[in-house]
């Protein structure tokens, strides 16, 4: 079983930033890809961003266009998304997600396990 907890989640103008943490507890952390999604009400979860286990692969939604870095401290066992140049479209629930492989996922279908999210509001 693994444990997921968001944070850093608020209210940022347009234009602002914010930094996503996910710190995970419970299956080996070095193993596991993981990957940030987000959920706006009455639509279904979309991909945001993946990183492989090891850190070395990353793989980003289109919308992202740059904005947007995930990384990993894999011996603090936490994931992060680091997001710049936010937009009043990209106001949503941000959910951590971790999957049973290395291998970066796109789809909600290929992650295991899903934190309790965090919600992000981007408003002046």
């Amino acid at each position: 079983q693994v444990h997921l907890a968001e944070s850093g989640g608020g209210l940022v103008q347009p234009g602002g930033s914010l930094r996503l943490s996910c710190a995970a507890s419970g299956r080996n952390f070095g193993n596991s890809a993981m990957g940030w999604f987000r959920q706006t009400p009455g639509k279904e979860r979309e991909f945001v961003a993946s990183i492989s286990a090891s850190g070395l692969s990353t793989t980003y939604a289109a919308f992202v266009q740059a904005r947007f870095t995930i990384s990993r401290d894999n011996a603090k066992s936490t994931v992060y998304l680091q997001m710049n140049s936010l937009k009043p479209e990209d106001t949503a629930v941000y959910y951590c997600a971790a999957r049973v492989d290395t291998a970066v996922g796109i789809t909600v279908e290929e992650f295991d396990y899903w934190g309790q999210g965090t919600q992000v509001t981007v408003s002046s």
